[in-house]
């Protein structure tokens, strides 16, 4: 008898554990709807993200900002699931030493993922919202020299 109740444990310990990795390994899912060529052309010049799939616990990103023949700003974007933390890695050309800054999610649904780093100079928030006819909406948020200041970046799938 003790044996069975003991394989019953170990089975039971198994089985729950499984299904926790499972839904961590998942959590990442949620951010399915950021894949694909995003992009926003305004009299300033053409807003670009293209979000890809790199493997199950991580996506990468692009994203350029050019006007005319220059580029203006480019960014490499990592959104990894680390543990049960996502966590968006932006890599800035010419900014901190090339180096990326993290910011770890604070709150993510099917429709919106916020990032968060209150120690970064600007923006502090990072806020991606799905919209409706294949829209995205980046918001950047915090504090810029002292004062409140956000940006919205309203991108439509191509």
């Amino acid at each position: 008898m003790f044996q069975k109740i003991t394989l019953l444990a170990l089975v039971i310990t198994a089985v729950s554990c499984q299904k926790k990795e499972s839904v961590e390994k998942d959590k990442i899912k949620i951010a399915d709807w950021l894949i694909g060529n995003w992009e926003n052309t305004s009299p300033d010049g053409v807003l670009t993200e293209n979000w890809q799939k790199l493997n199950d616990s991580t996506f990468s990103a692009s994203s350029y900002f050019i006007k005319g023949k220059d580029t203006l700003h480019f960014e490499s974007i990592v959104l990894a699931q680390l543990g049960e933390t996502l966590t968006y890695k932006a890599t800035v050309k010419g900014q901190n030493d090339d180096k990326p800054v993290s910011f770890p999610s604070t709150s993510e649904s099917d429709k919106q993922l916020v990032f968060e780093n209150p120690k970064h100079d600007y923006p502090q928030k990072i806020t991606y919202t799905k919209g409706a006819n294949n829209t995205l909406t980046a918001e950047i948020s915090g504090n810029l020299n002292g004062k409140p200041s956000s940006e919205k970046f309203v991108m439509t799938k191509k």
